[in-house]
Order: C-alpha cells, then sequence, then structure tokens
C-alpha cells in the first residue's frame, strides 16, 4: 500500500482497514490514490451515525436510515416514529455495524466503479 495514503485510513476500524487494504493490494500507486479520493467521500464515519440515531430521539427518526441509502427503512422510521422507539434503541446498539456495513458497500462500490474489483 502506498505509505503516503496510510494517514488518510487511519480513522478505520480493524475489519474495515482489512476490507480496504485487501482492495488495495495488486493495485499501482494511481489506483490507489483513486480509490482512497473516491472511498473516502463516500463513507459515513459511526459517530455520524450515532449522532443521527440519538436525532431519532428528538423527532428525526430514521435520519441514520436516510444517509446510508436505506431510503425505504428511512421512511418507514420517520412515518412510525422509529418503530415506536424500539427500532432505534436497537438501533442505538447497532451503530457500528450499521456504519461498518455501509463502509464495506462503498468500498466494493468504489472498487467497482474504477473498475478495479470484479464481483
Amino acid at each position: 500500500m502506498n505509505t503516503n495514503l496510510i494517514p488518510l485510513f487511519s480513522d478505520l476500524d480493524a475489519e474495515e482497514s482489512s476490507s480496504v487494504k485487501a482492495i488495495l493490494d495488486g493495485l499501482d500507486e494511481g489506483q490507489q490514490a483513486q480509490f482512497a479520493t473516491i472511498y473516502l467521500n463516500k463513507r459515513r464515519d459511526a459517530s455520524l451515525i450515532l449522532v443521527c440515531i440519538l436525532a431519532g430521539f428528538l423527532g428525526f427518526a430514521g435520519l441514520h436510515r436516510f444517509i446510508t441509502d436505506r431510503i425505504g427503512l428511512g421512511l418507514l422510521y420517520f412515518f412510525t416514529g422509529g418503530f415506536l422507539l424500539i427500532g432505534t434503541i436497537i438501533d442505538l446498539f447497532r451503530y457500528k455495524k450499521i456504519a461498518r456495513k455501509y463502509n464495506t458497500k462503498m468500498a466494493l462500490d468504489t472498487a467497482t466503479l474504477l473498475g478495479i474489483w470484479k464481483n
């Protein structure tokens, strides 16, 4: 991996870091830089997901689902008050998993977009 890119990926957790490293292995420096630019703009930080979940308790239920491209579930949360806050409370404990799942999908989508990864 390009040593200039290491500081850019310093805030990734271990699982996300290993999946990104698997994609970056075998790429030249230009492809790695291009992947890093696109991926880091698409990914969502777990703390942002947590803040959006907490906003659900203030009447903006489902906001965390909208920003992770789960529009249908976001609408369902919004109109049902986060399934009467039960779904929001459950997501409060699952926010890291929600962020990790979204970020993994964005890494694969970015690699596919650049033509460096085949599903």
